[in-house]
This record gives C-alpha cells, structure tokens and sequence, in this order.
C-alpha cells in the first residue's frame, strides 16, 4: 500500500477578539481534508490600526514562504482593517461578510457591527447561568454531588476515563446546563441494579460506553501496568455498565471517536433539554 504524501500549509485564523468562533467555523471545514497537515496560527485582538498591518504582514511573509497564499478565516468586524486582509497574498475566507451581510439583506436591517457579542458580556444572565453550571459541575464531578442531583439537568454515568467529566464541564461552559455525573464502580457493576442514590433520579441518567481498547490506552496512561488499566478490566467493566444500562432502559453513547461537542450534542438531544 503506497502512503499517500501529507501536505502541510498555514492557516490563519483572525478576529477582532478571541478568534474561538473564527477556529470553531474554519476548523469545521478544515476537517474535511484529512490529507493536509495544518499548521494553525492564531491573531487574535486585532483592534488596532498597527495591530491589523502587522497581522497582514504575518500573511504576506508566510505566503511568500510557502510559494502559494495561506488560508485565512476571519470574523473580523472593523470594514478598514477586513478589506486590509483581503488584499494580502492569501485565500480569504470572510465570516462576517458572507453571513452577516445576506441576514442584513434578508432582515432589511444593519447589524450592529459590535465586537464580541458571541463570547463576552452581552447578556450578562446568561454568562452568570454558565458560570453557575460551571461550578455545579465542579462540586458534582466523580460523585461527589449526590446532595445537588434534585438541582442537575442530568447525570451522566459510566466507568472510569469514559468522558463523563470534560462532557459535563463543556455542557456547562457553552449552555449552562446543570451536568453532574456519576462514576460506576466495582461495587455497583456487582449487579444490574442502580446505584441507590441514582435511583430517585433515573429520568436524569445518560450513560456514556467506550471500545475496551480505547479504554484500556486511556487508563495505561494514568495508571501503567495496573489492573486497574489491564484490557481484561476494562472489557469487565464496559461490559457491565452496558448490561446495567439495557436493563434499566437508560439512554447511552459510545464516546471511542466521538467528540466532546458530539456527545454533548446527542445527550441535549436526547434528553430534549434546553
């Protein structure tokens, strides 16, 4: 089998503030091209006059050093310094323009051109919502709640190392949702009945499942050459949380090669929430 060469270019991801929105809707596409190796460069707080030529120049030199123009994603609300980039040696990928000026024409009316809006202070409730889950998932994770589950959305279950705590903690950071979970242990797989202080909250639970092998790389890398980490334990545990999950009817995912931001999505959906 002949090993298909990988290609490498830089990719510039621009913005006015964070650049998240920037990385999260160029690396979206990015994905689709599993034969290039990108090397992502990020410019973010681009708000000045001196900021922007310097950003430019960065293209400009990167361009010249590849022999071909790099790929730039913006969301970049200054108009000055955005027709300063498109004119740099470099395919411009224009977030704001291609999106905000067809809702202007849709809507019949100008946006309001504010940096920020996405990530910031806006709406201040809502960010004081996500810092409040924040914390709830916090003061919940690995079991440590049972007191505050009358208070969770929902209650993520499953064996050890198997995504239940970052799940939660990006349910919480991006929707505010009250996300505690629940590491199914030794002596709850004994049998397939829930754990007792599960039980009043069964409407709440999702479990999460993984591929043995997967599980098994994941725990050799916290705990080398333990039972604890041994393929044969894994398979063990995987195996009964599944059990455990078909017989209580509980809605489950198998996290092996889905992403945090799938899984939440799936979960969200799921469980209707909101």
């Amino acid at each position: 089998m002949v090993k298909q060469n990988i290609k490498s270019t830089d990719v510039f991801f621009v913005s006015d503030r964070t650049g998240i929105t920037a990385e999260a809707l160029g690396s979206s596409l990015l994905s689709q091209f599993e034969s290039v190796e990108f090397n992502k460069i990020h410019l973010s707080f681009i708000d000045t006059l001196d900021k922007a030529i310097d950003a430019v120049e960065q293209v400009n030199r990167a361009s010249s050093k590849a022999g071909s123009p790099v790929l730039v994603f913006s969301t970049q609300i200054n108009h000055e310094f955005r027709v300063m980039m498109s004119k740099s040696d470099c395919v411009f990928f224009d977030f704001f323009d291609t999106f905000i000026s067809k809702m202007e024409r849709s809507l019949e009316l100008k946006s309001s051109h504010t940096a920020g809006r996405l990530h910031g202070l806006s709406h201040n409730s809502n960010y004081t919502d996500r810092i409040s889950s924040i914390n709830f998932a916090l003061g919940s994770d690995d079991g440590l709640g049972a007191k505050s589950y009358e208070n969770a959305d929902l209650i993520l279950i499953g064996v050890s190392r198997s995504g239940k705590t970052p799940s939660c903690l990006f349910m919480a950071l991006q929707y505010g949702i009250n996300a505690a979970n629940y590491p199914l242990i030794e002596q709850d797989l004994d049998n397939t009945r829930l754990p007792e202080s599960l039980q009043p909250y069964k409407h709440k639970l999702f479990g999460l499942t993984i591929n043995p092998i997967r599980l098994q790389k994941i725990r050799d890398e916290r705990r080398s050459n333990s039972n604890y980490a041994s393929l044969k334990q894994c398979q063990n545990e995987v195996k009964r949380a599944e059990d455990l999950y078909h017989t209580n009817h509980i809605p489950f995912i198998d996290t092996t090669q889905t992403s945090i931001e799938e899984i939440s999505a799936k979960i969200i959906n799921k469980l209707s929430l909101r």
